[in-house]
């Protein structure tokens, strides 16, 4: 059984073939992502999650006063160090991480 196929037209998609200008990013100005500030990390089996109380200290698996890691949407995008200001914490950014960071 055999079948004609028609070849496609598609649209140029390389860098600069659509429009506005190359490398604009700034319609996705206004999309709204997850910004999560990671102090560090423990595993624990789940009878030890269970046994958990007020006053229970976890071991992170980080130094005190590290770095913190700052995840836009689960990935690592900086690490910054925490700052109180007021009565509320913050984060000062200390260093951007590049693609082949994250």
């Amino acid at each position: 059984m055999s079948q004609d196929v028609a070849h496609a037209d598609l649209p140029d998609l390389t860098a600069g073939a659509g429009p506005g200008t190359p490398g604009d990013i700034s319609l996705l100005g206004d999309v709204a992502l997850t910004v999560t500030v990671e102090l560090g990390r423990v595993k624990l089996p789940l009878r030890d999650v269970l046994a958990l109380q007020e006053g229970s200290v976890l071991e992170l698996d980080r130094l005190a006063g590290a770095p913190v890691d700052v995840l836009a949407n689960g990935t690592p995008v900086a690490r910054g160090d925490v700052v109180v200001i007021g009565d509320e914490l913050g984060v000062r950014i200390s260093e951007l991480l590049g693609a082949a960071a994250a």
